[in-house]
């Protein structure tokens, strides 16, 4: 909104299960509802690769959410910004699933997983809000939990330091 292309700027995030229905006709309905909400401001559909479907499974409603969209996307394209996030290989299929997606969408932002150093800045700031004091050695340990993690393209960064806290507090 202060860059003057939005008429509000808010935020409204969606995942599949919000565009998505269960019946056909219902789908084209459930991202109308949600593009109207964000009307003015950003959509923000996260694990967007979700809707491209598992292949040619025709009781998956996701290709009718993706044209829907797009479809709502040009109408509303002065006053709407939608931005699709995921892991890399999984959106670089979903772009791809869609001839006009991939147009749709052309600046893509790559965010590195976060340094053990970071996660483990990560892990004390949700053991502090958590009410928990760490005991000596604490962090030692989870330092090198954390640098032995493997980091896969599906690494999860602060949910897998969610994970470990849980955990811990589980054992404790």
């Amino acid at each position: 909104a202060q860059l003057g292309r939005l008429s509000s700027g808010h935020l409204v995030e969606a995942t599949r299960a919000d565009l998505v229905a269960e019946y056909i006709g219902q789908t084209a309905h459930r991202v109308r509802t949600v593009v109207e909400r964000a009307l003015g401001g950003v959509l923000f559909i996260d694990e967007a690769y979700t809707l491209a479907g598992t292949g040619g499974d025709q009781r998956d409603f996701g290709h009718e959410a993706v044209a829907e969209l797009l479809r709502l996307m040009e109408e509303h394209r002065s006053d709407l910004v939608v931005i699709v996030a995921g892991y890399g290989a999984e959106m670089e299929r979903f772009l791809a699933s869609n001839p006009g997606l991939a147009s749709r969408f052309p600046k893509r932002l790559h965010f590195p997983d976060y340094s053990v150093d970071e996660l483990l800045a990560i892990f004390e700031q949700m053991a502090d809000q958590a009410g928990f004091t760490l005991a000596d050695g604490v962090l030692g340990q989870v330092r090198a939990r954390l640098a032995a993690e493997p980091r896969g393209p599906s690494f999860g960064n602060a949910r897998m330091v969610r994970n470990l806290l849980g955990a811990a507090i589980a054992r404790q």
